[in-house]
């Protein structure tokens, strides 16, 4: 059995592992299935990797395993697809339903960055509906039997019906190795949909992301309490605070806790503005799947749409209602698209703000090395935006804690059950210096053989 790593080695973003064993199953002889096929995203040198041909022959392979629906996990599909796989898709529904929707939202900028490159669309529309016909949607829990592989899905506590995934297999002499695949795994516990399973399985080997792998989040508390400082802040200087919003999970959590502030007086009622069509679509899919949500009460399945629905919050679905926030003279809130600043609405914004320093730049995710957001939370005075020069002047934060992806410590807690019978971790989805630290602290804390694998690395399993 031979495991490698076509992306999510040594960076963030574009995760892509190939897994095959010699089977009888096939003509060839070999079963092979992905876990994950991501765009790669930031620098300009990561996402020339999206338009290299795939290392393997997308027509030999037998299944995808998606965990979950961000671009970086299912961007690359429709190319897949292009390039000759009709095999299945298999992840859970929540996660098939908000891939459609990610991925058609994805497709113009895609287009853009292709005539930036001065390379062939990655993709079109067309692409994605030949896709969806070959994905399939799975229960949590439920085994999916490809060759001698089977796949089962557990909640990772990261975005709506997001999953970790254990992957079976026998040997011919019986033996049976177990492979954990993290996804992303949440920051736990998330408001809506709560914390990630706990994995007592006997895990043989383990991926795992590594994205914060080196920090500690603040608490849910102190993350509230931070947003409400800022809020009060950038409302007393008339200003206006900016949030670059991930569509999905982190968009719903602050509206969720701004309502909450509001309706408990404990921030002025300014306008709150969600400049984002992508987020008012994604949330119809959290009302169609309440079901995945983790609680009963006010945060839970209780009427999703009301987060959408409190008196000061106006969501812009058109072109023209996203200028019209221009009209509304601060203070306000404005939380758009994209979380890194990488593209969408929140750049027009920022081309405006940045410059004020009574405004506030809110950062709520992680910032990919070279993303604009990256370059704005190191500090640089001065960004380009659609081609113009825009100093920066206004207050820039970061709050870790509103992050959707696990700190240093909840890793370690999610890795600990598993530390008896794994034989080797891989830490992925990283920068070298997080990947790094959480890999020393396996070693010595768990005592678990961790390696940080290379672009294109082979391991015989």
């Amino acid at each position: 059995m031979k495991l490698t790593f076509h992306g999510g080695a040594k960076m963030v973003t574009g995760a892509n592992y190939l897994l095959e064993i010699g089977s009888p199953s096939t003509s060839s002889g070999t079963t092979r299935i992905l876990i994950d096929c991501g765009l790669h995203q930031g620098s300009n040198f990561c996402e020339r990797h999206n338009w290299e041909p795939f290392a393997y022959d997308p027509k030999e392979i037998s299944a995808v395993f998606i965990t979950h629906a961000h671009i970086d996990h299912i961007g690359r599909l429709p190319k897949l697809v292009k390039d000759g796989f009709r095999g299945k898709i298999y992840s859970t529904l929540p996660t098939r339903d908000f891939g459609e929707i990610l991925l058609l939202d994805s497709d113009h900028i895609l287009e853009q960055e292709a005539h930036h490159f001065k390379k062939p669309i990655l993709f079109n529309e067309g692409d994605i509906r030949n896709l969806m016909p070959l994905w399939q949607g799975v229960e949590y829990h439920e085994p999916v039997t490809v060759g001698p592989f089977t796949a089962t899905f557990y909640n990772a506590g990261h975005i709506l019906g997001s999953s970790f995934i254990e992957v079976k297999v026998k040997s011919e002499k019986g033996q049976e190795e177990k492979i954990i695949f993290s996804g992303d795994l949440g920051n736990a516990p998330a408001p809506i949909i709560g914390s990630w399973e706990i994995y007592e399985g006997g895990a043989t080997y383990c991926l795992t992301e590594s994205v914060y792998g080196d920090r500690i989040h603040e608490n849910l508390p102190e993350r509230k309490e931070i947003l409400e400082d800022l809020i009060e802040d950038t409302v007393k200087r008339r200003g206006v605070l900016m949030i670059p919003a991930f569509a999905m999970e982190r968009t719903q959590e602050l509206i969720f806790e701004i309502n909450d502030l509001m309706e408990n007086g404990r921030i002025p009622r300014v306008p709150v503005f969600l400049d984002s069509p992508l987020a008012i679509k994604v949330t119809e899919v959290y009302r169609k799947y309440d079901r995945y949500f983790a609680h009963t009460g006010s945060e839970g399945r209780g009427d999703i749409g009301h987060l959408f629905k409190f008196p000061n919050l106006k969501m812009t679905f058109t072109t023209e209602e996203s200028k019209s926030v221009n009209d509304v003279p601060p203070p306000k809130v404005i939380i758009a698209g994209s979380g890194m600043s990488h593209g969408g609405r929140i750049i027009h914004h920022e081309r405006r703000y940045l410059q004020d320093p009574n405004s506030t730049l809110l950062v709520v995710g992680y910032q990919v090395a070279g993303s604009l957001g990256r370059q704005i939370l190191d500090g640089v005075r001065s960004v380009k935006i659609l081609g113009e020069a825009v100093p920066v002047k206004c207050r820039v934060k970061a709050i870790g804690g509103y992050s959707a992806h696990a700190d240093q410590a909840q890793l370690l807690r999610w890795l600990t059950p598993m530390r008896h019978t794994l034989k080797k971790a891989f830490i992925v989805q990283g920068e070298e210096g997080p990947s790094s630290a959480l890999a020393q602290k396996m070693i010595d804390e768990l005592a678990v053989e961790a390696v940080i694998p290379n672009l294109g690395e082979e391991v015989v399993l």
